[in-house]
């Protein structure tokens, strides 16, 4: 692992392979992933379970987005990763590693599927990539993921993915569509010292 000073100056860039998949940085200067990642945030399950401070509406804004994203992985303090089929390449969705604080050695990892890979363990797949990276070549201790109270697929992909239920964060995220009202979220969490967890099983219920 690189020293922490020149990660934290120059922002990791990971290609990580495995489980069937290819992660690697979202390209802003892409067409095809504006595209993509315009699409997803605009989807319906994923506007269900997220609300993002800046609304993700039209190709500018996507793109504005990705640029975003890009500017905090130089700064090292996120990773947004574009999830594809190792094969092919085809988009299968986003898997991030974010709010990244290499003094305390913890950060917090987020993930959507598009709607036409859902089933297919793609989000179990990618957590289970991204966690091993991010708590190995990363040098993280902890590795959080919270989600909205409800979403019970996120809790079983989390829990598959060796990163038990915590506890209840009151009131810590947006409702629905909303910037001024607030829902309950579950916190999980997986350090590096835990037990690697199983290989991923592909297709099963409550995958997405």
């Amino acid at each position: 692992m690189a020293p922490i000073r020149d990660q934290s100056l120059t922002g990791p860039h990971p290609d990580l392979r495995g489980h069937g998949l290819r992660l690697r940085p979202w390209d802003a200067g892409s067409g095809a992933d504006v595209d993509t990642w315009l699409r997803g945030l605009r989807d319906a399950e994923f506007r269900r379970w997220n609300t993002p401070l800046r609304l993700v509406t039209d190709r500018a804004s996507a793109r504005e987005s990705l640029l975003a994203r890009a500017q905090s992985a130089l700064e090292g303090t996120s990773v947004s990763l574009r999830v594809a089929d190792a094969r092919t390449d085809a988009p299968l969705g986003h898997i991030g590693v974010n709010e990244i604080k290499y003094h305390l050695k913890v950060a917090r990892v987020g993930y959507w599927v598009l709607p036409e890979a859902r089933g297919r363990g793609v989000a179990t797949r990618a957590l289970l990539l991204t966690a091993h990276w991010a708590l190995t070549e990363l040098g993280m201790h902890r590795l959080e993921l919270d989600h909205a109270v409800g979403h019970d697929a996120s809790c079983r992909i989390a829990e598959r993915c060796g990163f038990p239920y915590e506890g209840t964060l009151r009131g810590a995220i947006f409702q629905e569509g909303r910037h001024d009202a607030f829902r309950d979220a579950h916190l999980h969490a997986r350090l590096a010292t835990d037990p690697e967890p199983a290989g991923p099983r592909e297709g099963r219920n409550g995958s997405v």
